[in-house]
């Protein structure tokens, strides 16, 4: 009889182990296909935020050559595809503002309007209210911490940096980095100089929404209209700037 209860938790003792181990064994797929679901994502965000910022480089590289050529061209002799792909130069499918470039941070990304996360996520924006590209006065830019403007972190004041527009080629030398708290919009007010303010989340590793702000505050120190010369040595610039994450 004794033999018999032995044998019994024995065997009970077994199907527990084997329960437990089809119940890890079921945790293990399911962490593993949310970590690969997770991974997808990622890189299928990395790939479009990629693709989106190379098209619209090219798209704005070209209509800085349009706006160097002659308003009007014969297009006679041109074939249908060439013919739609200028009109679609021309009518601002490409809606980057400019390219910003900044050599220490790592970050060569083009600039849209507005602040939108769709926007954010593909590329850095234009803040509502503040200068246009172009103009004079303060152009407030956004950027994600983790993304486009992760470098920051790296900049110093002397450091230069470069903003493309249609207009010309403005170059900027950081004057004031500090850390402000989010309703601390005064750093966006106009100025009587033309200036640059980058902005970000702060810390730049912190998990969740980031309590304070990142504030990059650069002055304008040249600006160049494009001509054929500029134009040709902006194209021929160096172009092995990453946007570091590290």
């Amino acid at each position: 009889m004794k033999l018999l209860h032995t044998q019994t938790d024995s065997h009970a003792a077994s199907r527990r182990r084997a329960r437990r181990q089809r119940a890890l064994q079921a945790a293990e797929r399911l962490l593993l296909g949310v970590g690969l679901a997770c991974l997808t994502v990622y890189v299928t965000a990395c790939a479009e935020r990629s693709f989106f910022q190379s098209r619209q480089g090219r798209g704005f590289d070209q209509q800085l050559e349009l706006a160097l050529g002659e308003e009007a061209h014969d297009q006679s002799e041109w074939s249908a595809k060439r013919v739609d792909r200028f009109q679609i130069l021309q009518s601002g499918e490409f809606d980057a503002l400019g390219r910003l470039e900044i050599p220490r941070a790592g970050v060569s990304v083009m600039v849209l309007e507005g602040t939108a996360d769709a926007t954010l996520d593909r590329a850095v924006g234009h803040i509502d209210g503040t200068a246009r590209p172009g103009e004079d006065g303060n152009i407030g830019i956004a950027g994600h911490r983790d993304s486009f403007f992760r470098g920051l972190r790296h900049l110093e004041t002397g450091d230069v940096l470069s903003f493309a527009t249609r207009e010309g080629l403005a170059q900027y030398e950081v004057a004031e980095i500090s850390i402000v708290a989010p309703q601390d919009v005064e750093v966006l007010d106009p100025t009587d100089e033309p200036a640059l303010t980058l902005v970000t989340c702060y810390p730049f590793y912190f998990v969740g929404n980031a309590p304070k702000r990142f504030i990059v505050r650069a002055h304008r120190v040249a600006f160049d209209d494009w001509s054929r010369d500029r134009l040709d040595r902006y194209t021929a610039r160096p172009t092995e700037l990453a946007h570091r994450g590290d």
